[in-house]
């Protein structure tokens, strides 16, 4: 028998493992609305249908950011979030976790029947209708369970036994934007009320019985918001609500227009098997799947200790649209389109994302996910008086969590952390490095007790190669002198991106400085931007998954103007690229 909370309803959640159980179903109960809601985004055209644009793009959002409440009050308790599994992405027409069976979630097109299914998602509560904890009827009953079952627990157990999770994994307003919302950070029993508030109020609406949600409208900021279902009643029924209108009243306020026309023919609910392997819709839909999986992928990490993950995630979420306004301009038969099929890509299928070993992945027109915790530091160019390359001197360590994503556009507030302006930029990140190895590009060049290679792909100029007095290619004959060939030797070590190597005798094994695994941000003179210094035989994935040839050391590309894309080619200097954050690392 449950507790009777201070709501006055049984509550169905009597322990602090049922409590994790439920905040878990709320994450999946979240993003369950995601898939139908972008097919809807995306098939719109938003010249010709503004207003229905606008209130469906701003609900996904906030739906995002119900999600990312419900994560941070799972990690307030002592859970821990999962959306990468594929649990969260069964075969579409499917019902919404633990909910009312009659309800059946599509992936569709904009247009009546998505309007009464997105209505049926956000129907508000009846009035003093009782919290259930599963097969709820509407959202709203759900999280008054929920709310019921963290009241009681606190009641009984105290708030610090209930909340024990490490504050560290919230996150904040910082890392999530473009909503009239609030994120709150979860510490005690107040904030997590405040955070269900947040997502109940901007569904069903203020106070359970008005239309209102009580934030500022994103896209009109001279007017007050209407919940969701009151945004989709609005559509519907062709008016807008304004003040002194009732949920009995209905909208009594200025015209709607919405023209079912104006979308794209999307067929409903596609599944791969539509098409055989090697299918232009199915390859486009394998492409989709493996990028939303990305998505799924990078908010887990975000909410499992590295927050700032969540504005790559965001960030990532960019690409899909692109991606799935694609599949919508390929026919499929009887004047339909193609469309997503949102199934999940297993983690050894995705090949970048799998594991937690040390390595770097490529995110396709986005930053390096950096994975294993790899030290993160500053490095800056020591030059003579007359600007010639001398050594590297390393500075600060820089701040970062477990797994955390740099900026490969050049244009991050946060450099060198990715803030997720990539996006916003439509920043072109198509990678054109060689994946030979090395020693099929080098080009060798002996001296007397030295063998040195070079690959002129690797350059990114840094100077140390041409030296004081003469460049090594020309010292190269005086080597029989022990000096100059340990000058060589010493000016080819610090050469960042391992353009130069040598050997003792030609064939013979390379010999490479020690160096630590590590990333190196490096400055050059004059406060010159530079590459990121990849040291310690840390692997580096491209983004379609092939492997870099694993070396010592290799220089990847952060001003995102390289033509030798990941890999760094010097363009950094010709731009005048600079790291104006600096001195700020947190996003």
């Amino acid at each position: 028998m449950g507790q009777v909370s201070e709501l006055g309803t049984v509550s169905q959640i009597g322990s602090l493992a049922g409590l994790r159980e439920h905040l878990q179903w709320a994450v999946e109960l979240e993003h369950a609305t995601l898939p139908p809601y972008l097919c809807a985004l995306y098939s719109l055209d938003p010249k010709r249908n503004p207003e229905a644009f606008e209130v469906v793009s701003g609900v996904f959002v906030e739906e995002m950011l119900h999600l990312a409440l419900a994560a941070n009050i799972l990690n307030a308790v002592g859970g821990q979030p999962r959306l990468d599994s594929p649990r969260l992405l069964p075969s579409h027409p499917r019902r919404l976790p633990h909910g009312d069976r009659s309800l059946e979630l599509s992936l569709a097109p904009f247009g009546p029947e998505a309007l009464e299914m997105f209505l049926r998602i956000e129907q508000p509560a009846p009035p003093s209708a009782p919290a259930e904890a599963d097969r709820y009827e509407t959202i709203g009953q759900f999280y008054d369970a929920i709310e019921g079952g963290l009241r009681e627990l606190c009641a009984r157990l105290g708030e610090r036994e209930v909340f024990s999770g490490d504050p560290a994994r919230q996150v904040s307003a910082g890392h999530f934007r473009h909503s009239g919302g609030r994120l709150t950070v979860v510490t005690d029993l107040a904030s997590a009320l405040a955070a269900l508030e947040e997502i109940v109020e901007q569904g069903e609406g203020t106070a359970r019985g008005e239309v209102w949600d009580g934030d500022e409208d994103i896209f009109h900021p001279e007017r007050e918001e209407v919940a969701h279902y009151y945004r989709f009643q609005e559509l519907k029924l062709g008016r807008r609500y304004q003040r002194g209108d009732t949920p009995q009243s209905g909208p009594t306020g200025e015209a709607v227009t919405v023209d079912f026309d104006g979308v794209r023919p999307m067929r409903h609910n596609r599944r791969l098997a539509d098409h055989p392997p090697g299918h232009p819709i199915r390859v486009a839909q394998e492409e989709f799947n493996h990028t939303y999986c990305a998505v799924l992928h990078l908010l887990e990490l975000a909410f499992n200790g590295s927050p700032r993950m969540l504005s790559v995630a965001t960030g990532t979420m960019y690409a899909l649209k692109a991606q799935a306004e694609a599949l919508m301009g390929m026919p499929d038969g009887e004047g339909r389109t193609a469309g997503p099929t949102f199934d999940y890509v297993a983690p050894e299928e995705r090949r970048w994302s799998q594991g937690d070993s040390r390595r770097i992945a490529v995110l396709r027109d986005g930053p390096y996910v950096v994975y294993g915790r790899v030290p993160l530091r500053r490095k800056r160019k020591i030059v003579s008086e007359n600007n010639d390359s001398l050594t590297w001197q390393t500075g600060d360590a820089i701040d970062t969590e477990d797994t955390y994503a740099l900026c490969r556009c050049g244009r991050s507030g946060s450099k060198p952390i990715c803030d997720g302006t990539h996006a916003v930029v439509g920043f072109d990140g198509h990678e054109s490095a060689d994946v030979r190895p090395y020693a099929e590009l080098q080009h060798v060049h002996d001296g007397i007790g030295i063998s040195a290679q070079r690959v002129g792909e690797l350059c990114i100029h840094a100077a140390f190669c041409i030296g004081r007095t003469r460049p090594i290619a020309e010292m190269l004959a005086d080597t029989g002198d022990s000096d100059v060939r340990s000058d060589v030797m010493g000016r080819i070590d610090h050469c960042p991106s391992g353009s130069y190597s040598y050997a003792l005798s030609r064939g013979g094994e390379s010999i490479e400085a020690d160096l630590p695994e590590a990333i190196s941000v490096l400055e050059e003179e004059n406060g010159q931007a530079s590459a990121l210094w990849v040291t310690g035989r840390i692997p580096v994935l491209r983004a379609d998954g092939r492997p870099l040839e694993t070396r010592n050391r290799m220089t990847l590309c952060r001003c995102g103007h390289s033509a030798n894309k990941p890999l760094c080619d010097g363009t950094h200097r010709t731009i005048g690229f600079r790291d104006e954050s600096a001195a700020g690392e947190t996003p």
